[in-house]
């Protein structure tokens, strides 16, 4: 049979095929392959036997957590408690990219800003309204839940963004759990521990504990250029251009001109200098 892996506690596998659940465990040939099955996946498995038998192929796949066949990406970014932090917006950014995952900017806490700095945050982020990004406040919630619609969806952010509260708003029933935040660490409590992926608007939904995997040393300077989709708008005299150190560069006179925001390009050198070789 044919389903797709909605839990793992343990090495307990909750597979969903039709409405029916099945508690499984996958072929000891996938530890011996290295392949670890990944909430998200959609699989083969012996209804019988209870055991995963293949993996089929995926979209994409992360690492920490391990999930696969991400459509889209909602980025939840609060304004303050945590405060708003443009490196690492663009660290999900450009991890989403490399994804092939689709980012929304989603704002929350804006009741807690002050008029001053929910303007200026809003300023910076009209840039990347303007170059694709889509941006919505946790407010919007008929305009996020038309999103959600026929998509896989993943909710990420800084600890304490709120990912859990806008997901209890979107579904009450869900009653995720949500914690206080810590004003002496000024950051929140790890709240979510597994990974789950609920049914939604003819849609699905993944909470989990967070994307702790937020450095490129996997990936190649190329990957990184890639990864910064603005950057193909201002077209080099050298195809081998690495936006960094040469005279000609466009991706430069553009920042200079100030078509590409600076702390966007600022943080393009430093995951540049993250990426091997």
């Amino acid at each position: 049979m044919k389903g797709q892996i909605i839990k793992i506690s343990s090495n307990r596998h909750t597979v969903k095929s039709g409405e029916k659940l099945y508690n499984c465990i996958p072929r000891g040939k996938f530890r011996k392959d290295k392949l670890l099955p990944r909430v998200g996946d959609y699989v083969t498995f012996d209804d019988k036997k209870l055991v995963i038998e293949e993996i089929l192929p995926r979209k994409n796949e992360f690492a920490r957590p391990l999930v696969s066949n991400i459509d889209q990406a909602f980025l939840v970014t609060s304004l303050i408690n945590p405060d708003f932090s443009i490196g690492l917006l663009d660290r999900f950014i450009t991890l989403m990219e490399l994804h092939n995952t689709k980012s929304i900017i989603c704002l929350t806490k804006l009741d807690l800003a002050s008029l001053t700095l929910s303007d200026k945050i809003k300023l910076v982020l009209g840039y990347y309204n303007n170059i694709g990004y889509k941006i919505v406040t946790n407010n919007d919630l008929d305009e996020i839940k038309a999103l959600i619609k026929n998509k896989t969806n993943v909710f990420v952010g800084q600890t304490g963004a709120g990912k859990s509260t806008l997901l209890n708003k979107l579904n009450p029933s869900w009653n995720i759990e949500t914690g206080e935040i810590s004003l002496a660490l000024g950051r929140g409590k790890h709240t979510t521990r597994n990974v789950s992926l609920y049914d939604f608007l003819e849609g699905k939904v993944l909470d989990t504990p967070g994307f702790s995997a937020l450095n490129f040393n996997d990936y190649t300077k190329e990957d990184i250029k890639k990864a910064f989709i603005e950057f193909k708008d201002y077209p080099c005299p050298f195809k081998d251009c690495s936006h960094t150190k040469e005279k000609e560069c466009s991706v430069k006179k553009a920042v200079l001109d100030k078509k590409i925001l600076e702390s966007r390009y600022n943080s393009y050198l430093k995951f540049y200098e993250e990426a091997k070789k």
